[in-house]
């Protein structure tokens, strides 16, 4: 809050006026021993000019570094238009569309990026958004133990090839909700979810069949067949996409015979810089068959008494709308301003732009990583195809190169050694459209040095 306009004369007022001793005396049916007492550690307050330098000189410890780290989190050129519209006053301080007849602006808002996101991945109904990647795979997987009657065990297939941080989250969301996740290898060569690991589970009746396109290694998956075998054992198809690569991939509801049941994914490449690791937004999609099984709510469109289009909640799956035990989730809002950038974004780029950005990222890797494996000792970890990142194996351990790089400037990429100790010192590298031909050699020659 920029400013508290109660002096101590305004409280002393207030409290009189309710006959109150103290502000303390109105909270006194907390127990003592829930008290947190004095707050020794915390500091005197300061003057705004004195908390305004404070903050200016915090802010400038943030380094500003060329970066090729990808895995889940993304940088893209954002056009200076998505964020001056998104903080407008009128979506900045935009909280949940509960009046419709007082939110049609922000409810068209959320209606037309549904549509978008749909568009993207080639399903018939999306929810107004999710948390973030990771929750919005947790959510995924619930709902599909709600919506398989054939094979509710809630046993999910889960490459390991799917990003680790994302099953660490689904770990913690649903690991007491009945979800156990069984997680199926990856081919040591092409670095694809190894279709002969699935057939080891044939006969198990799986829940669930998780698919990530691109994986974890930004290695292309064989999503038909995959999708193909998981519907065979009666298991839904949950498939976790990056968004800017559906610009140029198939759309996982053409997966396969029947396409994908669930989709879902991290929103953040559509127009939300990097920041210290959020805020992000999670989406997530599905076949009208299973909308009620959906959790967070939908808006959709209508018409008036007077026939004129409208916009409202129409779906609402929440604990906040409906009785506890017959909520879908306890997802209580969304991630409404992200959101609003997202379609901004979309919008400004369309299809052809969001094909663009894809294709100049493809082209950026496929050149980072020729360049990187020209240097003596390193090379491609994978040979499968691959979108924006790609894996590579450094001569020797990759943590200290990284700290090498970091203080010239350079953020070198995710080091896989700790969650995948079995393919040595390799090194997860991304380049997004936002890299030019001087910014990939600087690094060819940064990593040369340091490996010399």
């Amino acid at each position: 809050m920029p400013f508290i306009p109660h002096t101590e004369t305004d409280v002393k007022e207030m409290l009189a006026a309710i006959q109150a001793p103290s502000i303390d005396a109105l909270f006194d049916e907390i127990p003592p021993a829930l008290r947190c007492g004095a707050l020794t550690g915390i500091p005197e307050g300061l003057s705004e000019m004195a908390v305004t330098q404070l903050m200016m000189a915090r802010a400038q410890q943030d380094a500003f570094a060329l970066n090729f780290i990808g895995a889940g989190a993304y940088e893209h050129h954002i056009p200076a238009a998505v964020w001056e519209i998104t903080t407008r006053g009128e979506f900045y301080s935009a909280y949940t569309p509960y009046q419709a007849e007082a939110s049609q602006g922000t409810l068209q808002l959320l209606y037309e990026y549904q549509t978008m996101i749909c568009g993207l991945t080639g399903m018939e109904v999306s929810n107004a958004s999710m948390y973030d990647g990771g929750s919005a795979l947790g959510e995924a997987l619930l709902m599909a133990m709600r919506a398989n009657k054939q094979n509710p065990s809630g046993t999910m297939l889960v490459p390991r090839a799917v990003n680790p941080l994302y099953r660490d989250v689904v770990a913690s969301t649903t690991g007491a909700q009945g979800v156990h996740q069984v997680f199926v290898d990856y081919d040591a060569r092409s670095g694809q979810t190894a279709l002969a690991a699935l057939q080891a589970h044939a006969g198990e009746k799986p829940t669930a069949v998780v698919i990530q396109q691109p994986n974890f290694f930004g290695v292309l998956e064989d999503v038909d067949a995959i999708t193909d075998w998981a519907h065979a054992q009666g298991a839904l198809v949950v498939a976790v996409v990056n968004p800017t690569a559906l610009a140029v991939l198939k759309a996982p509801g053409n997966w396969g015979t029947k396409g994908a049941d669930i989709v879902c994914g991290e929103g953040q490449p559509l127009g939300a810089p990097l920041a210290s690791g959020g805020p992000y937004f999670g989406f997530l999609t599905t076949k009208m068959a299973y909308v009620r099984e959906m959790p967070g709510r939908i808006v959709g469109r209508t018409v008036d008494l007077d026939g004129k289009p409208g916009y409202t909640l129409t779906l609402q799956a929440r604990e906040q709308h409906i009785r506890r035990a017959k909520a879908k989730s306890n997802i209580c809002t969304n991630q409404g301003l992200l959101v609003t950038a997202a379609t901004i974004y979309m919008s400004l780029l369309g299809p052809r732009g969001l094909a663009e950005v894809a294709s100049a990222s493809l082209a950026n890797t496929r050149e980072l990583v020729a360049q990187l494996s020209g240097i003596a000792g390193v090379e491609p970890v994978f040979a499968g195809a691959h979108f924006h990142e790609s894996a590579i194996r450094l001569p020797g351990p990759v943590k200290p190169v990284l700290a090498a790089l970091a203080q010239q400037g350079i953020f070198g990429g995710y080091d896989l050694s700790d969650r995948y100790p079995e393919l040595g010192h390799a090194l997860l590298v991304c380049a997004t459209e936002t890299k030019t031909a001087e910014q990939l050699a600087q690094y060819r020659d940064a990593l040369a040095r340091v490996l010399a």
